[in-house]
Order: structure tokens, then sequence, then C-alpha cells
């Protein structure tokens, strides 16, 4: 009888560490998902400074964000299986037809999305700006996009575009489909600066 009398206690003992390990490992867990939570929950940005980034077309030209500095800058994330898409890509094609002589650069980055695909789409309605493929999602990543599409207006310095609109939205970013009076508005504000 003493043999199990004495081996109890470090049965006990084995089982408080086991159960130990267990409670700090779910701890640990629970702090990794609360932190991955608050940064999901911040929401697209609006303001501040662009996160910079490199895109290379699907025609194989590269642009990088920060080497285009002194311009102002339209990023649009899109897809070709996005039906909102396909409303705003006349607009932002006329856009870049009426500013691009001034300056005027519109990326477009396709999110989660074939090649093929957005090809097609691209062909469909003619679009002449650069557009290319977020890989690995990297960009929408950076820019904490909600959605397509989404669309960020970036001034001449790097910085989104300052300000609240007489709707109450932020100029620095437009998620859904973008008016095309709200998209020239933003250009002539960019360019007047």
């Amino acid at each position: 009888m003493s043999e199990i009398t004495a081996g109890a206690p470090r049965s006990r003992r084995g089982a408080l560490l086991i159960f130990g390990a267990i409670v700090a490992i779910l701890l640990v867990l629970l702090g990794v998902l609360a932190i991955a939570v608050r940064q999901r929950g911040a929401g697209p940005l609006a303001s501040g400074s662009a996160p910079d980034f490199t895109l290379t077309t699907f025609d194989g030209e590269t642009y990088t964000l920060s080497e285009l500095r002194g311009k102002p800058v339209i990023v649009n994330f899109w897809a070709s299986w996005c039906i909102p898409c396909r409303d705003e890509a006349p607009a932002l094609q006329r856009a870049w037809e009426k500013y691009k002589d001034r300056d005027v650069i519109i990326l477009g980055v396709d999110y989660v999305d074939t090649d093929a695909d957005a090809k097609k789409f691209i062909a469909a309605f003619q679009q002449t700006y650069p557009n290319g493929p977020d890989l690995g999602t990297k960009i929408s990543q950076s820019y904490k996009i909600s959605g397509v599409p989404e669309t960020y207006f970036i001034d001449k310095t790097g910085k989104l575009l300052s300000g609240i609109d007489e709707n109450g939205r932020v100029k620095g970013n437009w998620i859904g489909p973008l008016p095309e009076e709200t998209l020239i508005a933003r250009i002539e504000e960019m360019l007047a600066q």
C-alpha cells in the first residue's frame, strides 16, 4: 500500500505540469489570435504614408510607388470575377486617357485572379493603364483592403490624400465601385496641390 501512496504525489505533480503546459500554450495561442483580430479589424488605410510596393505589370513593366513621387497615383484593386469592378473599369480608362499627359499614374492591382482571366478583363475594357497581379496578395495586405474594388489616392508626396469629402468619406481611399465624378474630383485635387 505504501507503494501506491508514494506514487500518487508524483503522478499528480506530472498531471499538474501537463495541465499547466496546456494552459500556457492556450494563453499564447489566444494572444496571437487577439493580435491577428486587432490587426484585421483595423480596416483599410485611410490616411498617412502609402505603403511602398513594386508592381510588375502583365506587360512586364515594373512600377515602384516610391519612384513615382512627384506624381499623383491612383491604386485600384480589382479582379476579373468582381462584378462592381466591371462597372468602374470604363471610368478608370477615361481618367487615364484624360490625365496621363499630366503625369497622373493609375495602377491596377489584380487581386486573387488568374492571369488569363485578368488579361481577358483588361482586353474587354480596353484598359491601357498599367495593370499587374498582386503576387501573394502582398500589396493588398499592406493596404489592408477589405475587398474589391477598392481605390487609393496617393498625392505627390507619397501620402494618402487627406481630408473628408462633403459626404463624410475620407479622401485617401474609396471602398466599392468608384463613381467617375469622385475619381475626377480627387485627381483634380491632387493636381492642384
